[in-house]
């Protein structure tokens, strides 16, 4: 079964080739812990229960595209809570020349 198979994997690249998706190593190398997290959240938002074999790799492949796509094209997610906790910061010189 192919969610077997791709519990066993260790990369994301593995993946991508197991689906027979296409991928930008760049968007890999930048995000592909990112990519990984929304592809499970895609399958998750799905009823694959009583799919049949076939049916299951095309809804998995679709949500890895979607997923690629996303962080591709800069509108995916930041999905972990460190980022989405983040919080842009500024600090003046002059308070860097005061705890000096």
């Amino acid at each position: 079964m192919i969610l077997e198979t791709l519990a066993k994997l260790s990369s994301a690249e593995q993946f991508f080739e197991i689906l027979g998706v296409p991928y930008e190593e760049r968007v890999i190398n930048s995000s592909r812990l990112h990519i990984l997290k929304r592809f499970r959240d895609l399958i998750a938002t799905t009823d694959i229960e009583g799919l049949d074999e076939d049916d299951t790799t095309a809804v998995c492949r679709a949500a890895l595209i979607q997923a690629h796509d996303d962080f591709a094209e800069g509108r995916g997610p930041k999905t972990f809570k460190v980022f989405r906790d983040a919080q842009p910061g500024f600090v003046p010189l002059g308070e860097i020349r005061r705890a000096i």
